[in-house]
């Protein structure tokens, strides 16, 4: 299924510069991990007052590229100079929902009309998550399959910012957006789910 993960391998080698610099700092993949989520609680921030200062809405796509080259960083450091540790591993899985909220909670303000829609969009995304850490404790492979994956949720609220940033009002079709979105998570888990149990 498409999904903006795919293209991690070739982001990845392009990160191999900087993954040796941080060790060479001896900077720790945990140290990573908790940089992003500080990170993404400050993308939350500007993009809460992002109405106030439209520049403030930049930071999302700004800050999410950064926040996904973090994310890669972190598993990167641990696998490459074996720092892996079950620590390590509940921080990454716990860090990634505990930003995403940060992240996606301002929609709550900018799309008041469609509240419901935006808390369910929330609440399955979590969900999405959960099920690709429930896939490795059923078959032992963390499964992070799209169509509306964390990578393709980050490009979506990304997209979302740069439109504001411009002005653009789509409230007219923001439900439709918003339920599509949904639609996507869902299959995404769906397909998420069907391959753990699946041979």
């Amino acid at each position: 299924m498409l999904s903006i993960y795919k293209i991690k391998p070739k982001f990845q080698q392009l990160l191999q510069p900087v993954l040796r610099l941080l060790h060479k700092w001896k900077v720790s993949p945990n140290q990573i991990t908790m940089t992003s989520i500080l990170l993404s609680a400050l993308i939350g921030i500007l993009f809460w007052y992002g109405d106030k200062h439209r520049i403030f809405f930049l930071a999302l796509p700004v800050g999410l590229f950064i926040r996904m080259a973090l994310n890669a960083l972190d598993g990167m450091m641990a696998k490459t100079y074996n720092q892996q540790s079950r620590q390590g591993e509940i921080l990454n899985e716990a860090g990634d929902v505990i930003s995403d909220l940060f992240i996606f909670f301002p929609l709550l303000k900018y799309e008041s009309e469609h509240i419901y829609l935006v808390v369910l969009f929330i609440c399955l995304s979590i969900i999405n998550e959960l099920a690709g850490i429930l896939a490795k404790a059923v078959s032992g492979e963390r499964r992070y399959d799209g169509p509306m994956g964390k990578s393709d949720r980050a490009f979506v609220i990304g997209l979302y910012g740069v439109l504001r940033f411009f002005g653009m009002d789509f409230s007219d079709f923001s439900a439709w957006i918003f339920i599509l979105l949904i639609l996507l998570v869902l299959l995404s888990t769906y397909i998420r789910l069907k391959k753990a149990v699946t041979p």
